[in-house]
């Protein structure tokens, strides 16, 4: 009975251990790529890291997770329109996942509100 569980403890380790796969994600720094090589990076790779420096704070550096689409959002957020700075344009539009709107908090053609 003692080797039984041993086994079946191990089985669910490994099960849960390989459930939640291991990736990592690129980092860039947007203001010192082009708009156009922004972009094909976040197509390529589904999700990267941007830094750029803060408009409106001298020498704070922002950053943010960008997306390709939704599906690299969690299942409570959507990918929303946004930009960020980079060499040639100081707004070339992304998206990043941001919070899905409640139904109560819905109106017609909002983002994030065509799943309800």
């Amino acid at each position: 009975m003692k080797k039984i569980l041993t086994s079946l403890a191990i089985a669910c380790a490994v099960a849960v251990a390989s459930a939640e796969p291991a990736f990592s994600i690129s980092r860039y720094n947007s203001a010192g790529m082009s708009c156009a090589a922004v972009q094909r990076a976040i197509d390529r790779e589904g999700a990267v890291i941007l830094r750029y420096p803060s408009r409106n704070v001298r020498g704070m550096t922002l950053y943010d997770r960008y997306v390709a689409d939704s599906g690299f959002c969690d299942g409570h957020e959507f990918a929303d329109r946004v930009t960020v700075p980079t060499m040639d344009t100081p707004r070339c539009p992304v998206r990043a996942c941001k919070r899905r709107p409640g139904p109560e908090d819905c109106f017609p053609l909002q983002p994030g509100c065509t799943r309800f």
